[in-house]
């Protein structure tokens, strides 16, 4: 009787976190489409925002993974609360200013001083579309 029970629970368990894991990955996957479809390709802008990265900062090998990481990742989570900008700019200004702070972290690692401070002189003036950059500060 007690292995019966047991297989039922462990069935009823299986099938919520099958559930849990799809439900995230379709999320995720909208997430990403609604992030595309608005102009925001997480896998194109890092890729040219690296290209600007690696001559302007002149990155080693050892140093551009790790940054190429710090950029992705804050892509990506910028791309998941790109839809607060419309709907709740303060909470999307606080989220943005967390995940900036984190990214700065990151780089402030991998860099050298004189690197970090280059980064931060690379800045526009403006968010601009024409300036990939401009999405790791705007």
């Amino acid at each position: 009787m007690f292995f019966i029970g047991a297989l039922c629970m462990g069935t009823l368990f299986s099938s919520n976190a099958q559930i849990s894991t799809s439900a995230l990955q379709n999320a995720a996957k909208t997430a990403s489409t609604v992030a595309t479809a608005s102009g925001f390709d997480v896998k194109s802008l890092s890729s040219g925002i690296m290209s600007k990265l690696t001559t302007s900062l002149l990155l080693n090998k050892t140093q551009s993974p790790a940054v190429a990481t710090a950029v992705t990742t804050f892509l990506t989570q910028k791309s998941s609360i790109l839809s607060l900008a419309k709907t709740d700019k303060t909470a999307y200004a606080s989220k943005l200013s967390g995940l900036t702070g984190t990214l700065k972290s990151k780089l402030k690692t991998a860099l050298t001083a004189e690197q970090y401070t280059k980064f931060l002189k690379l800045k526009p003036a403006q968010a601009t579309t024409a300036n990939a950059l401009s999405q790791l500060f705007f």
